[in-house]
Order: C-alpha cells, then sequence, then structure tokens
C-alpha cells in the first residue's frame, strides 16, 4: 500500500485492525484527521467500520482491504475510520450499513462499496470508482413538506 501511517494505533484495537496501521501502512484517521488527508492529490480509500464486537464484518474488511490495495498496485492511499469517528463522518457520505468502503479522489467523494462482497465484486467495484468521475456524496434524507404538506424540494 502506499498510504502514510499517522503515529502508532491506540493499544486496544483488536489485533486485525492494529494490523492495518503497523504492517500494511493505512493511515489511522479520526473526524480531525479526515479532510486533509481527503485533501491530498490522488485516490483515496477509507474504511468506515465499526466496533468489531458489534459488526463482525469490520474484522472481515481488515483482511480484505490490503489484498484489494495489493490488487491495484498502490493507485490508492488507504484510510481508516473506526467506531465513533466513522459514526460521525458517515451522514457526511451517506454510509447506511457497514462496514463500507469510500473512493475519494482528490477530495472529492467518488462513490461506495458497503457491506460485504465476494472478492470479484471488490475488484469489480473498485475498478469501477477508479474510472468514475468525483459525484455528489449520497445523503441521508430527510422529507421535507411544503406547509400544505405536500412534498418540496426545499
Amino acid at each position: 500500500m502506499t498510504a502514510r501511517t499517522a503515529g502508532s494505533p491506540p493499544a486496544a484495537l483488536h489485533p486485525l485492525v492494529e494490523r492495518l496501521f503497523t504492517r500494511h501502512g493505512c493511515e489511522n484517521l479520526d473526524a480531525a484527521r479526515l479532510d486533509a488527508f481527503l485533501a491530498a492529490p490522488g485516490h483515496a480509500l477509507v474504511l468506515f467500520g465499526e466496533d468489531p464486537a458489534q459488526y463482525r464484518e469490520t474484522l472481515d474488511l481488515c483482511v480484505i482491504l490490503p489484498e484489494i490495495a495489493a490488487a491495484f498496485g498502490g493507485r490508492f492511499r488507504v484510510g481508516v475510520l473506526l467506531s465513533r469517528a466513522a459514526r460521525v463522518a458517515a451522514p457526511r457520505y451517506g454510509v447506511r450499513r457497514w462496514p463500507a468502503l469510500i473512493m475519494f479522489r482528490d477530495g472529492g467523494y467518488v462513490g461506495a462499496i458497503d457491506g460485504l462482497r465476494d472478492w470479484d465484486g471488490y475488484l469489480a467495484e473498485t475498478a469501477r470508482l477508479l474510472e468514475a468521475p468525483v459525484t455528489r456524496p449520497p445523503a441521508i434524507g430527510i422529507a421535507v413538506r411544503g406547509a400544505d404538506d405536500t412534498p418540496a424540494c426545499h
């Protein structure tokens, strides 16, 4: 992976999560560092993970993520947002299902791969996202109604 490592990970991390930082060079992100990480030029893939005790799939993705990065030979930096930081940032990017991988380019949202997929699905979606244009992140919608209770645009 071509990701930078920002300090050592906290001691209480599950060993599979810790390995992302110590062995695979993923950047350990929090809400304060996310924007700076995304603003760097090029593609970035960010894991939005939840507490592995609640969402065991997060651990599955911790094993799969380095393999995805290796399959694409350094075409993107890799960052990891966990638990509280991921929950804080999730609405901004329309994350509805855990865990999720979100692709960015030059700070802009490109798209997401949410939940677990088979290997071919990860490869196909990652390749598609690397070629896709920057777009507006999907919002977690809130219905807006006019004064007369009719649907309204704003």
